[in-house]
């Protein structure tokens, strides 16, 4: 720590402009946006980020500014009659909204939506930065701090969550969860840092309930602080239990509305959410309020009793909320739909799928975790490595079981692992002789970086050229569900040429199908929507007498048919005599009608005919 202590001193003196922290990171925020421009640009067809995610999103931001109210999340034109409720939160809709607003003040709303959905996820780069670059600054001054801020960079520039046009929620969510894990470790624990921490926390749930797991192991690294430190850290704990009781309350009833307050759902933010951290938080701080603090031994029986009161309560508000909230989907929506979504497979799911990858969503997490760990029990610098090793471990565990969450590891990882490169950075200037002190810094800098990992392993799989081949990374990204297969702006145009009505397509289309044309499409693929998504299976599956029913009940007027779609196909290879079989064969049953020129994407277009008299 003395060393760190006279580094920053020296760092401070030698390069006053790049010393300071906005200075710094408005410059990494520069370097990061023209690298990703540049990258985009020029092979860009789309301005919307290829995720399904961030489709609908778009979709519903058109319709938030097109008037439909705050409270209302239903997507009318999703799936059968009265549409579906989303998941989703107005507090990502409504800063995208005020952007598009903002722009069409000089520019066509066309182009203000074009380049709002292109720059929002470089908007949020300067809001990772900061909070990386003040943490790491604090704790082992400047140098230390670019070194962050180069990791960090390289981090956003390889994560697809960052690509010019990713405007789901995940990359809000990461930049929240880089600003409470920052806050965590303010080496002089301010109340203010707690205060900052406690309210991300509060966001963080609001926006997707998929944060849940890391923030409570935040809460509870920060009880264990006050059971460990008692009365030095009780205003720090004090600080944190309010704001976080405060904070969920504000965004419960500025998101919920009225009607939903007793409701509890387990895939959004809810009464049972917003009840145990509410709960928790205030219990938390009347803990750390109390006028003498008791002995450790009395604060561990505190907090144990705590503990227990809401685990209890979890128990009586949402015992279904302690199960996989997915739990619930139909079997056969699991078998051929959810076993696709790439961003929910398992570790073991990814190593027989993409083998490749593997490196690069979970080494430097584990690179990380053992960092931590070592330098815990060596004593250097135990609570900070042993909060960083709670927060990564929880991210990390939970990539085991669902492969987005390697992101969030990925990420957390810079702050042990930037310390560790300072070090060992200062080790070897300091024996510039010593081929094993530049060795073992170079080779911390590699092993942190995704990128590297990722790269390392296409070249073990597939060899040199596709290695060298950049394009090759892309599949590092995650989605929900698979990439489209067909919809190309002709089959837009014929769609639209028809009364606005509704579209039997595949899940994977669906979303694009109400970007571009007023009609309502049975599936996409979203598990609120599980009655719409079966029905589409359904109508692909039945004999073609059959799925004549089943399109008459669901009142659709046209079908697109998409026999590349991986889920169509699934469904032509199980049932072979089924409608989509038949359609595939080129055996149109006399109630469709084609219409429109064949399509170069693969779709097939129908009318569905009313019934003869």
């Amino acid at each position: 720590m003395a060393d760190r202590s006279l580094s920053r001193a020296t760092d401070q003196a030698a390069v006053p402009l790049l010393s300071q922290l906005l200075p710094a990171v408005a410059l990494y925020t520069v370097i990061v946006a023209i690298a990703a421009l540049s990258f985009f640009l020029p092979g860009a067809t789309d301005y919307v980020g290829a995720d399904n995610d961030d489709v609908m999103r778009l979709v519903e931001v058109r319709d938030f500014l097109g008037g439909q109210n705050w409270f209302d999340l239903t997507q009318y034109r999703l799936g059968l009659e009265g549409g579906t409720l989303m998941h989703w939160s107005r507090l990502i809709d409504l800063p995208i909204a005020l952007l598009i607003r903002l722009f069409s003040l000089f520019l066509t709303p066309d182009k203000a939506e074009a380049v709002v959905v292109t720059i929002w996820p470089l908007l949020l780069v300067p809001l990772l930065l900061l909070p990386l670059g003040l943490a790491v600054r604090r704790l082992a001054g400047v140098a230390a701090m670019h070194i962050a801020l180069g990791l960090g960079a390289l981090f956003v520039l390889g994560c697809v969550r960052f690509k010019p046009g990713s405007i789901d929620h995940h990359n809000v969510q990461l930049m929240l969860v880089m600003w409470i894990a920052a806050m965590l470790v303010d080496p002089q624990r301010r109340a203010s840092s707690y205060v900052v921490a406690a309210i991300a926390c509060a966001l963080a749930l609001a926006i997707g309930v998929e944060t849940t797991p890391f923030v409570a192991v935040v809460c509870v690294c920060v009880a264990l602080q006050w059971v460990w430190h008692g009365q030095p850290f009780s205003r720090p704990a004090r600080a944190f239990g309010l704001s976080l009781a405060l904070s969920v309350s504000a965004v419960f009833f500025l998101t919920i509305p009225p009607r939903a307050y007793a409701v509890v759902t387990c895939d959004n933010f809810s009464l049972g959410f917003y009840a145990l951290s509410a709960l928790g938080g205030a219990a938390l701080f009347l803990l750390a309020s109390l006028p003498k603090q008791p002995s450790r031994l009395v604060r561990i029986g505190l907090a144990g009793i705590t503990g227990g009161l809401i685990l209890l309560t979890a128990r009586i508000i949402a015992p279904q909320c302690l199960a996989d909230p997915l739990s619930t989907l139909d079997p056969l929506l699991v078998e051929l739909w959810l076993n696709g979504v790439t961003e929910a497979r398992s570790f073991l799911a990814e190593a027989q799928t993409e083998p490749e990858m593997v490196g690069g969503f979970y080494a430097v997490g584990l690179f990380a975790i053992v960092v931590c760990l070592v330098r815990s029990l060596r004593r250097e610098e135990t609570e900070l490595h042993l909060v960083l090793l709670a927060l990564i471990g929880a991210s990390w565990g939970i990539a085991l079981l669902q492969v987005r969450g390697a992101f969030f590891s990925n990420m957390l990882a810079i702050l042990p692992l930037s310390l560790l490169i300072s070090d060992l950075r200062r080790a070897s200037a300091a024996d510039p002789g010593n081929p094993s002190a530049a060795f073992a810094y170079v080779s911390a800098v590699l092993m942190s970086v995704p990128v590297v990992w990722a790269l390392g392993g296409v070249l073990a799989v597939h060899g040199w050229k596709q290695a060298a081949d950049m394009r090759t990374l892309s599949r590092a990204g995650i989605s929900n569900g698979e990439v489209g297969e067909c919809g190309d702006p002709a089959d837009m145009t014929a769609l639209n040429a028809l009364p606005t009505g509704v579209i039997v397509a595949p899940s994977n289309s669906g979303a694009d199908i109400l970007r571009f044309t007023p009609h309502r499409v049975l599936s996409a693929p979203y598990h609120r929507n599980q009655k719409g998504m079966l029905t589409e299976l359904y109508i692909g599956m039945a004999q073609p007498s059959e799925a004549k029913a089943f399109l008459r009940g669901a009142d659709v007027t046209a079908l697109a048919f998409c026999k590349t779609d991986p889920q169509t196909d699934a469904l032509i290879r199980r049932k072979p005599d089924g409608l989509y079989a038949n359609l595939a064969r080129g055996q149109v049953p006399d109630y469709l009608q084609p219409f429109g020129q064949p399509s170069k994407s693969g779709f097939r277009l129908y009318k569905v005919l009313p019934d003869r008299n």
